[in-house]
């Protein structure tokens, strides 16, 4: 999608990509944690994120241009979606999560593994540090962490509309 946006279209609402894969020792201590036996099964059926990628958007608007993309395509199985835009976290966090199923083909058979896909807007950045506490940051960290989510949002929201102001602008100017 990436690819295609930069080369064909007009206009590209991804401004980075990144993707990672979870160490084997990360799934065999997540499933020992959960009481899970460590096996190929049980890794796809209880670590939905063996693999994750992160995609940041200039505009909140491209997060869901980029979701509907991504649901369209026919070489993925949409498992969960998690619109944290419409109802954000607790912390403020604000993203739009789909947990996907990728087909990875091997020898003798295709497996399908979870994939957590996180789509959202530069401006998150606070969400970063609040999980570096693994959900038990102090109160006074966690409570400068939501006002700085809510001030990401209206600065997105402002970016937003400012964004919409210059498209019709330059509409107007090309006429």
């Amino acid at each position: 999608l990436n690819d295609e946006f930069q080369y064909i279209q007009h206009y590209n609402p991804i401004e980075h990509v990144k993707s990672r894969i979870k160490t084997p020792e990360s799934i065999v201590k997540k499933l020992k944690k959960d009481g899970y036996e460590s096996n190929i099964p049980n890794m796809i059926r209880y670590v939905n994120d063996i693999a994750g990628i992160r995609i940041i958007c200039s505009f909140t608007s491209d997060i869901y241009l980029i979701a509907d993309f991504i649901r369209k395509q026919n070489d993925l199985r949409i498992e969960n979606i998690k619109d944290y835009m419409k109802q954000p976290k607790e912390s403020g966090y604000q993203s739009y999560h789909l947990l996907v199923s990728v087909p990875v083909y091997l020898y003798d058979k295709t497996l399908y593994v979870p994939v957590e896909v996180q789509i959202r807007t530069i401006a998150s950045l606070e969400h970063k540090i609040y999980y570096k506490f693994e959900g038990n940051a102090p109160d006074y960290i966690s409570k400068d962490l939501q006002e700085c989510a809510t001030i990401v949002a209206q600065l997105d929201q402002r970016m937003l509309s400012l964004n919409e102001a210059i498209q019709k602008y330059s509409a107007t100017e090309n006429e």
